[in-house]
């Protein structure tokens, strides 16, 4: 830590065992958040004051087990053993929850089989006692051989002995391993950990024994564990050796675990009782039903869908309206900085601009998504916490699987219709990375909020209300068609790119249904802030800078009016009591860096029915797609444009090319509404897809796919109409 503490403790812990909890609850502030070295899985961490003075908390990301069958797992055996750069820890918190200690059991038992200090923190004690099934603290310490603390993180229950505990553990000799496999595991075992390097175990140590069992039980070899080269063949060999004779890795080494764990369940537990709550399976028959269940499921995120337009929207309003008072401000100390100063009249102007447009426009441009961001991951927080995220995600695991995806990505696709900022950072309650990278690649897809402006743009001023024979308003119906069509296409987009580039493994597919809970709102309330900001350093970025770029195209070289307009338009103009700044404005923007590169990309975007100022458009909707609308308005002189502007609609349909044709026809607006569907013209949504996979390798695919997807797309539809006499 840049801090100067050096030494670490891992807290590690099952999915859903209130870990996060306890993390705040100890450490009583907001947390570090990066990612692990060489990963895309979230790191948080933070200082931790024990008596013997202060630690790094290092908040492990839940697992199931230490299988290495997941990024999450890989990261937490590397968070263990101090790999990849990292110091290894000097003790280890496991969290687990006291009214399902298997689960929590089996991952202890295999960090036992590692030489380092354990202290095992049983969770949710509360809960526990509800329901009449308290775990025996002192039986657990006895068997497992560490120190045992009973908490209630959420309530502070019991924290204030982690830290002894702690240290206590770490002066402690070394805990064992707990667990015998049968002489042939055991051969095997020896003859992997014999080829291990001394980087990761001194040969015949317990840790490399355990190094062992996990490389023969891997699905995905070596490689799983670490990038540390050894022969792999000998893993190979003892591996096929075992399988040859009869064995099962599977069933004898996870088998022994769990059979440890089932023999002292009386001890652990006392009398068995089956007391679960029966509030949770009353519940769990409603939400849970494939007809009720999902209608309210269905329900609930058309609420959230609807709030992130409409709840956010008002707090939207105001972040516009604040930069847009600081920028008028601004703008009128420059203005009064001219007039003071005519000589520097020229390079006043252009700092203003840049400080106005470029810098408070780009800043406005990233705070702008901070409502919806923050709801939403409200929402998750909430429903994550209190248990129906996991049973949303079960409803929807059958639909979506035939997708290539898990049913966690319902939420973040739904999200996507909203806005893709915040549904790209919702993929992170997806377990694995694979799925979070595919769900990245196709919500863009989605046509979010910021294309409506645009539909609505084009549908009202190139089509008609109604057509002769048509039962039902073209209008609503074309607006209903553009959100249909890119529905289907994100399910096909999923379906092509998960099983050609990211073809699914076949690994178990694990998905608790946690017990229901009332929702912490303080840990809510962290994880919203820590995300919010997480938001604003990372992809803020990127894109304040590409909106200072896209300002400086759109702005320069910079005219006068009497640079581009005629001495008897600037005296009729002048006699009218015109303003000569708008009257300049089109054809400075023609003039323009962005201009001249509309006019070159002019003859790769003919066959879709556009002309140069549609390339414009094109290119000034990359700072957000809605842009498209005002670029527009620029473009033909029409002051304050939005999507309902009478003017606007009326100058597009009047305008022709020079051999008198129209530009804009219904068939170019369906052309453009599919390239606007299918294209990738959001920066903010490409620096988002850097911070969360980790470069520029994933979001340039996207870019490319994407408008490679749109191109062909609008080309098929403006060159197919044609051929069948659409215009």
């Amino acid at each position: 830590m840049s801090d100067g503490v050096t030494r670490k403790v891992a807290l590690l812990g099952n999915p859903n065992t209130g870990k996060s909890t306890l993390f705040n609850a100890l450490t009583g502030a907001l947390a570090r958040v990066g990612n692990y070295t060489g990963t895309t899985v979230e790191r948080m961490s933070q200082r931790w004051e024990l008596p013997s003075g202060d630690v790094e908390l290092v908040d492990v990301p839940g697992t199931w087990s230490l299988a290495a069958r997941s990024p999450e797992e890989r990261v937490a055996i590397d968070a263990l053993l101090g790999l990849r750069g990292e110091a290894p820890p000097v003790a280890v918190i496991v969290v687990g929850d006291a009214t399902r200690l298997h689960r929590s059991l089996y991952l202890l038992l295999q960090v036992l089989e590692l030489e380092l200090p354990v202290v095992f923190a049983v969770n949710l004690l509360d809960e526990a006692r509800r329901q009449e099934r308290v775990p025996d603290i002192e039986a657990l310490a006895e068997e497992l051989g560490v120190e045992v603390v009973g908490i209630t993180a959420r309530a502070g229950e019991g924290l204030d002995q982690l830290g002894p505990a702690v240290e206590r553990a770490i002066a402690a000799p070394l805990p064992a391993g707990r667990i015998a496999f049968s002489p042939r595991l055991e051969q095997a075992v020896s003859e992997v950990a014999a080829v291990l390097p001394s980087e990761l175990a001194q040969p015949g140590s317990r840790r490399g024994r355990a190094l062992a069992l996990w490389l023969l039980l891997s699905v995905d070899g070596p490689d799983a564990l670490t990038d540390l080269a050894f022969p792999r063949s000998v893993v190979d060999k003892a591996r096929a050796a075992f399988l040859a004779e009869g064995g099962d890795l599977d069933a004898e080494i996870v088998g022994a675990r769990y059979a440890w764990i089932d023999a002292r369940d009386h001890r652990f537990y006392g009398a068995r009782t089956e007391t679960d709550s029966g509030t949770s399976a009353k519940l769990d028959r409603v939400l849970l039903n494939p007809v009720l269940g999902t209608g309210l499921f269905l329900g609930l995120m058309g609420t959230l869908f609807w709030a992130l337009f409409s709840w956010s929207d008002p707090a939207i309003g105001a972040v516009e309206s604040v930069f847009e008072l600081i920028g008028g401000v601004v703008e009128n100390g420059f203005t009064a900085a001219e007039a003071a100063v005519p000589s520097l009249a020229g390079p006043i102007d252009i700092f203003g601009d840049l400080i106005v447009q470029g810098v408070i426009g780009g800043v406005g441009g990233v705070l702008v998504f901070l409502p919806q961001i923050a709801l939403l991951f409200t929402f998750l927080a909430v429903l994550e916490d209190c248990g129906y995220l996991a049973r949303a995600a079960h409803l929807m695991d059958r639909l979506l699987r035939a997708a290539g995806l898990p049913g966690q990505a319902f939420v973040p696709l739904i999200s996507g219709y909203a806005c893709a900022v915040p549904a790209v950072l919702a993929t992170r309650t997806l377990p694995r990375f694979r799925d979070r990278l595919l769900t990245m690649l196709v919500v863009p897809l989605t046509s979010c909020s910021a294309r409506l402006p645009v539909y609505t743009l084009l549908i009202g001023a190139l089509f008609p209300a109604a057509i002769d024979g048509f039962p039902l308003p073209v209008r609503p119906v074309a607006l209903l068609g553009m959100y249909l069509l890119s529905t289907a296409v994100t399910v096909i987009a999923a379906i092509v790119l998960g099983r050609t580039m990211m073809p699914e493994t076949a690994t178990p597919n694990v998905l608790e249904l946690p017990p229901y809970r009332v929702p912490h709102l303080p840990t809510v309330w962290r994880l919203v802030v820590a995300r919010s900001g997480d938001f604003v350093r990372e992809a803020g970025q990127v894109i304040l800078v590409a909106t200072i770029v896209l300002w400086a195209l759109l702005s320069f070289p910079r005219y006068e009016p009497a640079d581009v307009l005629s001495p008897e338009v600037i005296v009729e103009a002048t006699a009218a009591g015109e303003d000569l700044e708008a009257l300049a404005a089109p054809v400075a923007l023609e003039r323009s860096y962005a201009g001249r590169f509309g006019k070159l990309i002019e003859p790769a975007i003919a066959p879709l029915g556009y002309d140069w100022k549609i390339g414009i458009g094109l290119i000034g909707s990359f700072a957000a797609r809605e842009v498209f609308v005002s670029t527009m308005g620029v473009v033909y002189g029409i002051a304050d444009a939005d999507e309902e502007s009478v003017d606007l609609r009326e100058t597009m349909r009047r305008e022709t090319h020079a051999d008198g044709s129209r530009v804009w026809t219904p068939l170019t607006g369906v052309s453009l509404m599919v390239f606007f569907a299918f294209a990738m013209q959001c920066l903010s949504t490409l620096a988002v897809l850097k911070r969360e996979s980790g470069g520029w390798k994933w979001p340039g695919f996207a870019f490319v796919y994407m408008s490679v997807l749109a191109w062909g797309s609008a080309f098929l539809v403006y060159q197919g109409g044609l051929l069948l006499g659409f215009s």
